[in-house]
């Protein structure tokens, strides 16, 4: 295989990096991302009042090619930009998984004819399990 046919070309990591199964707990949405409250009123903003369903709706009408998840905005962002307290990424997106480096082999993994990869948003515990194959194997 040439560099030009390898998608790990750019990575950091190899594929065995990421083979497997791999759990990231509690990085999703879920009915317990904190919201901002009014000091004054003691009540969340109406902005900042969502559902998980809402969320998952959110992230699955994002029209990409990839998958997309549903990830908790921090309370900052939702008091700066009066936003909801969700935004959608891509299922491999370095605040789900913890790094850089690990976004771009999966992400090359995903774009890859030589890999299967599969995913599971559980937004009752927040976690994100990505399982990665190789094709021949899958």
């Amino acid at each position: 295989m040439t560099s030009d046919d390898d998608p790990f070309d750019d990575c950091e990591l190899d594929p065995e990096a990421i083979l497997g199964t791999h759990t990231f707990e509690d990085v999703l949405f879920t009915d317990d991302t904190e919201t901002p409250v009014n000091v004054l009123t003691s009540e969340t903003p109406a902005h900042s009042q969502a559902t998980v369903e809402e969320a998952t709706e959110f992230a699955a009408s994002i029209d990409t090619g990839t998958p997309q998840i549903a990830l908790p905005a921090s309370v900052e962002t939702q008091i700066e930009t009066q936003s909801k307290p969700y935004t959608a990424a891509a299922f491999f997106h370095f605040k789900a998984i913890g790094s850089l480096e690990r976004h771009r082999a999966y992400h090359a993994a995903h774009e890859s004819d030589a890999f299967a990869v599969d995913f599971e948003a559980d937004y009752e515990s927040g976690d994100l399990t990505i399982t990665v194959e190789r094709a021949d194997e899958a």
